[in-house]
């Protein structure tokens, strides 16, 4: 045996050993439970956008889904010029309303002006222009209308903009002032937002991962180093892939339940992707069509 091959061998070993001894003196902390994710059953969170005959985002989108039976809501919010936060999914208000602009250009008086139906989808399906009466609908507005129901709330303004800078903080004096924290969700893309937002929380909303915390989570599950990630989230809401990575199999979800991370997944595209996720242990459906997903939940409660 040559002296490079004892090397390998040696480096090997001591590896194998290294792994195998931080798997005995490292131990994962399981997230800490949160209220919002203290039920039995997995849940319907309806987007509002996309859905036919009623504009997206507006209350009539809200109390339509509300009426179908869904379990909460999961929406963009965005900082207004006046630092009031409303439900809103472009940065620009013109490819909803009869305004032209970013959200943060405008107040929200000046918001609830604008026809929050003009473009959307009608019953076929075919973008029509017309005035519904509907206006922009406020986080706060949702909060107090539907106090039954789950809000998942997606931080769209980017930490490196004013708007972003300062939702972290509005937003938890909004949750505190309402008594909403045992049925908010606070995600973002950006981990930098919920970070904020927990110094100002502590802990006390459930928080969603961003990007690099899934990437995180799915290099330690992959790499067999799953003992040494400890999560900072308390919910995942992710896609069935990221890129070419998939983040759908079982043993993810296993993965991440067994550290009290709830797994939510949007942008399914069928009933037996649906059917798969819940089966696996996915915690959460968020959908357009929330009737599809109800379906396959009273289906799979009842086994």
């Amino acid at each position: 045996m040559g002296r490079k091959t004892k090397v390998a061998l040696t480096v090997g070993a001591a590896g194998v050993a290294a792994w195998a001894a931080s798997k005995v003196v490292v131990k994962p902390k399981p997230r800490p439970s949160k209220e919002a994710l203290a039920y039995k059953d997995p849940v319907v969170l309806c987007t509002c956008a996309n859905m036919s005959s009623v504009p997206d985002y507006t209350m009539a989108a809200f109390s339509k889904a509300a009426e179908i039976g869904v379990h909460g809501f999961a929406v963009d919010i965005r900082l207004t010029k006046d630092e009031e936060i409303v439900i809103f999914r472009d940065e620009t208000v013109e490819q909803t309303t009869d305004f032209s602009g970013k959200v943060s250009e405008y107040t929200c008086q000046e918001l609830k002006q604008a026809d929050a139906g003009y473009m959307f989808a009608d019953e076929t399906g075919q973008y029509i222009y017309r005035n519904t009466g509907q206006s922009i609908v406020t986080l706060r507005e949702l909060i107090e209308e539907f106090p039954q129901l789950l809000i998942a709330v997606n931080l769209k303004d980017s930490p490196d903009t004013y708007e972003g800078s300062l939702m972290p903080s509005k937003l938890w004096r909004l949750i505190e002032e309402t008594g909403a924290e045992d049925r908010i969700i606070v995600m973002s893309v950006y981990d930098e937002q919920t970070d904020r937002f927990n110094l100002y929380a502590q802990q006390k909303v459930a928080t969603g991962a961003g990007n690099d915390e899934v990437k995180k989570a799915y290099a330690a599950y992959s790499s067999k180093l799953g003992h040494l990630y400890n999560p900072r989230a308390d919910v995942f809401n992710i896609s069935e892939k990221m890129g070419v990575f998939p983040l759908n199999s079982e043993g993810f979800i296993t993965f991440l339940s067994k550290l009290n991370v709830a797994v939510f997944y949007q942008d399914v595209v069928n009933s037996s992707a649906i059917e798969k996720l819940l089966k696996s242990g996915a915690k959460g459906i968020l959908t357009n069509e929330p009737e599809i997903a109800l379906n396959i939940i009273q289906k799979h409660t009842s086994y």
